[in-house]
């Protein structure tokens, strides 16, 4: 059950509840809850099979909802606020089974690179937003599968392949969850793995190999359009590195998502509690300061349900070692040092030149 009950405990049935502070707050009817309960039902598409199940399901609605009215209190004066989302009929347990990532650990270190490393003196941009810059394609949802390493690692190639390119194009996830066997499809993977496996095979794109949500069988019939030469770990792994980082190109990270503060974060920049260890693949997009606090900004694979239309802001400059959330402690991204133009119609005949003049 998600965490609740640490704010204040009572009956939801009760017109008013005894705060910590000892004043009495006016508690939502259960009518009303009920009334909201169905008005999200019909905005997210949810039924479920049974009466028992719904009535279960109203329940840890009613909880999620409680954290969340209570934590958007003014006088709690915290920088950022909760909303309803599509997880609110969820515990963070059944959450974490399905959207989360047990197989994110911090990367090789034999592709560990110092190229992102500040000098002294260096000045690096004070915001950075590759969304501005068209380097960034349009959230999307990856649905109950653990595939938010394929999210992450193809958010990070179309970035750089639109900076060496010019071109921004949406490639496929799917591609990564049926193709790449280090990793375990709907059941968590790696950006390592998937970046090699793109620099070796390449990746097709998104309207050619559509996302479905599942694993599948490796379609024969891919045709790769973009392959990397490389992929890098940031080495230092702390937050000045990958500001750096940021400013030359969309970075794949690893962060501790599993708590409730994080699934409903609405707006502002989130200082709420991470969880415990890296569990979700996410995508730094940007940086910047908003309201006396430094962000980073990140696109994650939940829809635009999701915070800002699938965008979040998370605390910047911490006094921890990796960041907030370890945002910083497990940052990689490809590299293409040129341009290629793709012969042939299949991964099996495809070969890679480079362009004239490149």
């Amino acid at each position: 059950m998600l965490l609740v009950f640490t704010i204040y405990h009572c009956c939801v049935t009760g017109l008013s509840v005894k705060s910590i502070g000892g004043q009495k707050r006016k508690l939502r009817s259960e009518k009303e809850i009920k009334w909201l309960f169905a008005e999200w039902q019909v905005k997210y598409d949810k039924s479920y099979d049974t009466s028992m199940e719904e009535s279960r399901r109203i329940k840890i609605f009613k909880d999620n909802l409680r954290y969340i009215t209570e934590h958007n209190r003014p006088e709690n004066n915290h920088s950022f606020t909760l909303g309803l989302n599509q997880f609110a009929d969820l515990t963070t347990e059944e959450f974490a089974s399905i959207y989360l990532n047990s197989h994110l650990n911090v990367e090789p270190s034999s592709h560990a690179s110092d190229r992102y490393m500040p000098k002294e003196g260096e000045q690096l941009p004070n915001f950075v937003d590759w969304r501005r810059a068209g380097a960034v394609s349009p959230v999307e949802y990856q649905g109950n599968c653990g595939s938010c390493w394929a999210f992450s690692a193809v958010g990070a190639i179309e970035g750089i392949n639109q900076i060496v390119t010019g071109n921004l194009m949406t490639l496929s996830k799917q591609n990564l969850v049926d193709c790449e066997r280090l990793s375990n499809g709907c059941f968590g993977g790696r950006t390592s793995s998937a970046f090699q496996y793109v620099q070796k095979s390449g990746i097709d794109t998104e309207s050619h190999y559509p996302y479905q949500g599942v694993r599948q069988p490796c379609n024969p019939i891919k045709e790769s359009v973009v392959y990397i030469d490389n992929y890098e770990v940031i080495r230092s792994r702390n937050e000045i590195s990958l500001q750096k980082a940021v400013s030359s190109q969309p970075i794949s990270v690893s962060i501790k998502s599993n708590s409730t503060d994080f699934i409903f974060h609405k707006k502002g920049v989130f200082s709420g509690r991470c969880g415990q260890k890296l569990d979700h693949g996410v995508l730094v997009v940007g940086y910047g300061r908003e309201d006396g606090k430094d962000y980073w900004l990140i696109k994650n694979s939940w829809s635009t349900f999701w915070s800002e239309n699938g965008y979040g802001k998370i605390e910047r400059n911490i006094n921890a070692p990796f960041g907030k959330c370890g945002i910083a402690m497990n940052p990689s991204y490809p590299v293409i040092d040129k341009p290629y133009r793709l012969y042939g119609q299949s991964s099996k005949t495809i070969q890679k030149m480079p362009l004239a003049g490149a």
